[in-house]
Protein backbone atom coordinates (compact mmCIF):
# COMPACT_ATOMS: atom_id res chain seq x y z
CA UNK A 1 0.00 0.00 0.00
CA UNK A 2 3.14 2.25 0.45
CA UNK A 3 3.67 2.42 -3.11
CA UNK A 4 -0.44 3.26 -3.98
CA UNK A 5 0.23 6.40 -1.32
CA UNK A 6 3.58 7.04 -2.63
CA UNK A 7 2.17 7.75 -6.64
CA UNK A 8 -1.09 9.85 -5.07
CA UNK A 9 1.47 11.95 -3.45
CA UNK A 10 2.98 12.28 -6.48
CA UNK A 11 -0.08 12.99 -8.73
CA UNK A 12 -1.10 15.52 -5.41
CA UNK A 13 2.31 17.52 -6.03
CA UNK A 14 1.73 17.28 -9.94
CA UNK A 15 -1.60 19.50 -9.27
CA UNK A 16 0.34 21.59 -7.27
CA UNK A 17 2.84 22.37 -9.91
CA UNK A 18 -0.26 22.51 -12.58
CA UNK A 19 -1.72 25.28 -9.82
CA UNK A 20 1.73 27.23 -9.29
CA UNK A 21 3.09 26.77 -13.06
CA UNK A 22 -0.48 27.62 -14.71
CA UNK A 23 -0.42 30.91 -12.36
CA UNK A 24 2.97 31.76 -13.32
CA UNK A 25 3.07 31.39 -16.95
CA UNK A 26 -0.86 32.19 -17.08
CA UNK A 27 -1.52 35.53 -15.10
CA UNK A 28 -3.34 37.75 -15.53
CA UNK A 29 -5.80 34.61 -16.90
CA UNK A 30 -6.40 31.30 -14.59
CA UNK A 31 -5.56 28.65 -17.32
CA UNK A 32 -7.56 24.99 -18.00
CA UNK A 33 -3.99 23.50 -16.45
CA UNK A 34 -4.16 25.33 -13.22
CA UNK A 35 -7.80 24.47 -12.70
CA UNK A 36 -7.11 21.03 -13.49
CA UNK A 37 -4.61 21.29 -11.03
CA UNK A 38 -6.67 22.68 -8.44
CA UNK A 39 -9.56 19.69 -9.43
CA UNK A 40 -6.67 17.41 -8.87
CA UNK A 41 -5.47 18.84 -5.63
CA UNK A 42 -8.62 18.70 -3.74
CA UNK A 43 -9.43 14.87 -5.15
CA UNK A 44 -5.71 13.50 -4.63
CA UNK A 45 -5.83 15.42 -0.55
CA UNK A 46 -9.01 13.55 -0.08
CA UNK A 47 -7.27 10.13 -1.00
CA UNK A 48 -4.84 10.64 0.65
CA UNK A 49 -6.22 11.74 4.25
CA UNK A 50 -8.48 8.62 3.47
CA UNK A 51 -5.94 6.22 2.63
CA UNK A 52 -3.41 7.75 6.28
CA UNK A 53 -5.96 7.34 8.18
CA UNK A 54 -7.79 4.28 7.36
CA UNK A 55 -4.70 1.90 6.31
CA UNK A 56 -2.68 1.45 9.54
CA UNK A 57 0.58 0.25 8.08
CA UNK A 58 0.70 3.39 6.82
CA UNK A 59 1.46 4.86 10.08
CA UNK A 60 0.51 8.07 9.44
CA UNK A 61 -0.48 10.75 12.10
CA UNK A 62 -2.92 12.94 10.86
CA UNK A 63 -3.60 16.75 11.87
CA UNK A 64 -7.08 17.51 11.17
CA UNK A 65 -7.03 21.11 12.06
CA UNK A 66 -3.73 21.38 9.51
CA UNK A 67 -5.97 19.04 7.06
CA UNK A 68 -9.08 20.91 7.74
CA UNK A 69 -7.54 24.35 6.78
CA UNK A 70 -5.24 22.98 3.68
CA UNK A 71 -8.76 21.84 2.53
CA UNK A 72 -10.45 25.04 3.30
CA UNK A 73 -8.07 26.92 1.31
CA UNK A 74 -7.49 24.32 -1.40
CA UNK A 75 -11.29 24.77 -2.30
CA UNK A 76 -10.72 28.62 -2.63
CA UNK A 77 -8.09 28.18 -4.85
CA UNK A 78 -10.30 25.90 -6.66
CA UNK A 79 -13.30 28.21 -6.82
CA UNK A 80 -11.31 31.44 -7.69
CA UNK A 81 -9.81 29.35 -10.40
CA UNK A 82 -12.82 27.79 -11.66
CA UNK A 83 -14.85 31.54 -11.80
CA UNK A 84 -11.59 33.15 -13.29
CA UNK A 85 -11.48 30.59 -16.20
CA UNK A 86 -14.85 30.54 -16.87
CA UNK A 87 -14.80 34.55 -17.14
CA UNK A 88 -11.72 35.04 -19.18
CA UNK A 89 -13.05 32.15 -22.10
CA UNK A 90 -15.82 35.08 -21.90
CA UNK A 91 -13.37 37.67 -22.48
CA UNK A 92 -13.25 39.09 -18.75
CA UNK A 93 -10.27 39.03 -17.25
CA UNK A 94 -10.14 39.58 -13.32
CA UNK A 95 -6.45 39.94 -12.35
CA UNK A 96 -7.04 39.94 -8.85
CA UNK A 97 -8.58 36.33 -8.97
CA UNK A 98 -5.88 34.82 -10.78
CA UNK A 99 -3.55 36.47 -7.82
CA UNK A 100 -5.62 34.87 -5.33
CA UNK A 101 -5.54 31.72 -6.45
CA UNK A 102 -2.20 31.38 -7.19
CA UNK A 103 -1.01 33.44 -3.97
CA UNK A 104 -3.23 30.82 -1.55
CA UNK A 105 -2.22 27.66 -3.22
CA UNK A 106 1.57 29.05 -2.58
CA UNK A 107 0.47 29.89 1.00
CA UNK A 108 -0.92 25.89 1.17
CA UNK A 109 2.39 25.15 0.64
CA UNK A 110 3.36 26.86 3.56
CA UNK A 111 1.17 25.49 5.63
CA UNK A 112 1.64 21.97 4.48
CA UNK A 113 5.51 22.40 5.27
CA UNK A 114 5.67 24.37 8.25
CA UNK A 115 2.78 23.56 10.40
CA UNK A 116 3.87 20.96 12.65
Amino acid sequence: MTVVYNLVVIAHLLGLAAVIGGYAAGRPKVSEVMVWGARTQIVTGLILVGMADGIGSLDKNLDMAKIVVKLVIAVAVAGLAEVAHADAKRGKTIAWMADAAGLLAIANVFVAVLWH
